[in-house]
């Protein structure tokens, strides 16, 4: 049976990237990742902290010429709705920054990630699942669906919303299903895009448009279950006139690319996020809708904070269950972001006049006081840093209005 450090379960974005941080730290690492031999047509935003993540992994620069830069970010309220919010816009440049982020298409990131991992020497890459995880003793015990074992001082758990690994840590998760199905599909457009992203609300969630690599977009369209199978069934030119008419022409002519796919919406969060030799990240961890740019943001800062604690275990000589330790560090961010998409998402949903004139009163105020503004980009790119910088911003706003 095979001995390692660490052992990652689950091969998607969060599953490979945490194998690779952990393995570029000189941890022994098996990734154990089956495939299901679908091809994910959905795109990822990664915002200013994970690019620098990526970095220090030396993975980005192979992934940045399949990204496109995120230097615009608007919002529209398209609901119809009585209490009509005023669109929002962010410039990156408010904050110092060319670009928010990037947004880059989960097939070849997943692709690059692979042909990464594959270089490195203290990676073991099993293309099997994990069928049962016995974690009473000081080492984890990892038997496979292909009749193998492996033993690992820490679990990192990345197999997703129904983590198997989560069950057999004694973890549960709170997890309810939303009234929506996220359509997702790439499509052409004659129109620059300028690398300005859009998300218009609408009465059934969002409808988000993102930069690709020239002048093509990936787009993310909430709407009802029964809507999604219709629009899945419409034909080519009658689907492009639709998401045209949804973009308000503004990309100019829409052509959609190898058709769409659709994904149930649900959200779920962990009870807690670690327990002994087990550290959850990503699905496993937290589910919600893809409403504004956090998914993979939230899970590569699980990644940061379960590599540090395990560094720090290293260099002590302790041993590398850090789940407990984990489940504290994690707790304030991954529920603070979890609530603020579920009420964010909700809001969208509600036709209670009270809830709609919230809504618009915070999107007015975010649109109007620079202060809000100011700290709505910062912690939309990197928790805590709009609160940290926040005293510099006041000092230059106080000498600009006394010039």
């Amino acid at each position: 049976m095979a001995v390692f450090d660490v052992a990652v379960a689950g091969g998607g974005l969060a599953g490979q990237i945490a194998a690779l941080a952990f393995a570029r730290n000189g941890f022994s690492t098996v990734l154990i990742a089956p495939d299901d031999g679908r091809t994910d047509q959905r795109t990822t935003a990664l915002m200013d902290h994970s690019l620098g993540f990526l970095t220090s992994l030396g993975i980005w620069d192979r992934v940045r010429p399949e990204a496109a830069a995120l230097s615009t970010m608007q919002i529209i309220d398209a609901t119809e709705r009585l209490l009509h919010a005023p669109p929002v816009t962010f410039r990156a440049s408010e904050i110092g920054l060319e670009a928010f982020g990037y947004n880059i298409p989960n097939a070849p990131f997943l692709a690059i990630l692979s042909a990464a991992l594959g270089e490195l020497p203290n990676v073991t890459m099993l293309t099997t699942s994990v069928e049962r995880a016995d974690l009473s003793s000081e080492l984890a015990m990892l038997h496979l669906a292909d009749g193998t074992d492996v033993a690992a001082g820490l679990v990192i758990a990345a197999d997703g919303r129904k983590s198997l690994i989560r069950d057999a840590a004694g973890i549960d998760a709170k997890s309810h299903a939303y009234p929506q199905t996220a359509v997702v599909l790439n499509f052409a457009h004659d129109r620059p895009h300028h690398n300005v992203s859009t998300e218009f609300h609408t009465r059934t969630g969002p409808f988000t448009q993102v930069p690709l690599p020239g002048q093509r977009s990936s787009l993310v369209w909430v709407v009802k279950p029964e809507e999604a199978v219709e629009i899945l069934q419409l034909p080519a030119d009658v689907l492009n006139r639709r998401v045209e008419d949804r973009m308000q022409s503004i990309l100019g002519r829409v052509t959609v690319e190898g058709g769409a796919q659709a994904w149930p919406l649900s959200a779920a969060t962990a009870t807690r996020f670690g327990k002994g030799q087990v550290a959850l990240i990503g699905e496993a961890a937290h589910v919600f809708p893809p409403i504004g740019a956090q998914g993979l943001n939230l899970s590569l800062r699980d990644i940061e904070s379960a590599l540090e604690l395990a560094l720090v275990a290293r260099k002590t000589g302790a041993r590398l269950a850090i789940g407990d330790a984990y489940d504290r560090k994690r707790r304030a961010d991954i529920w603070s972001r979890t609530a603020a998409i579920d009420l964010l998402n909700r809001s969208l949903l509600s036709g209670f006049l009270p809830v709609q004139m919230l809504r618009a009163v915070g999107m007015h105020m975010l649109s109007a006081v620079p202060p809000l503004r100011y700290l709505a980009m910062h912690e939309g790119v990197a928790p805590g840093r709009g609160f940290s910088s926040f005293p510099d911003f006041l000092r230059k706003e106080i000498r600009r209005k006394h010039a």
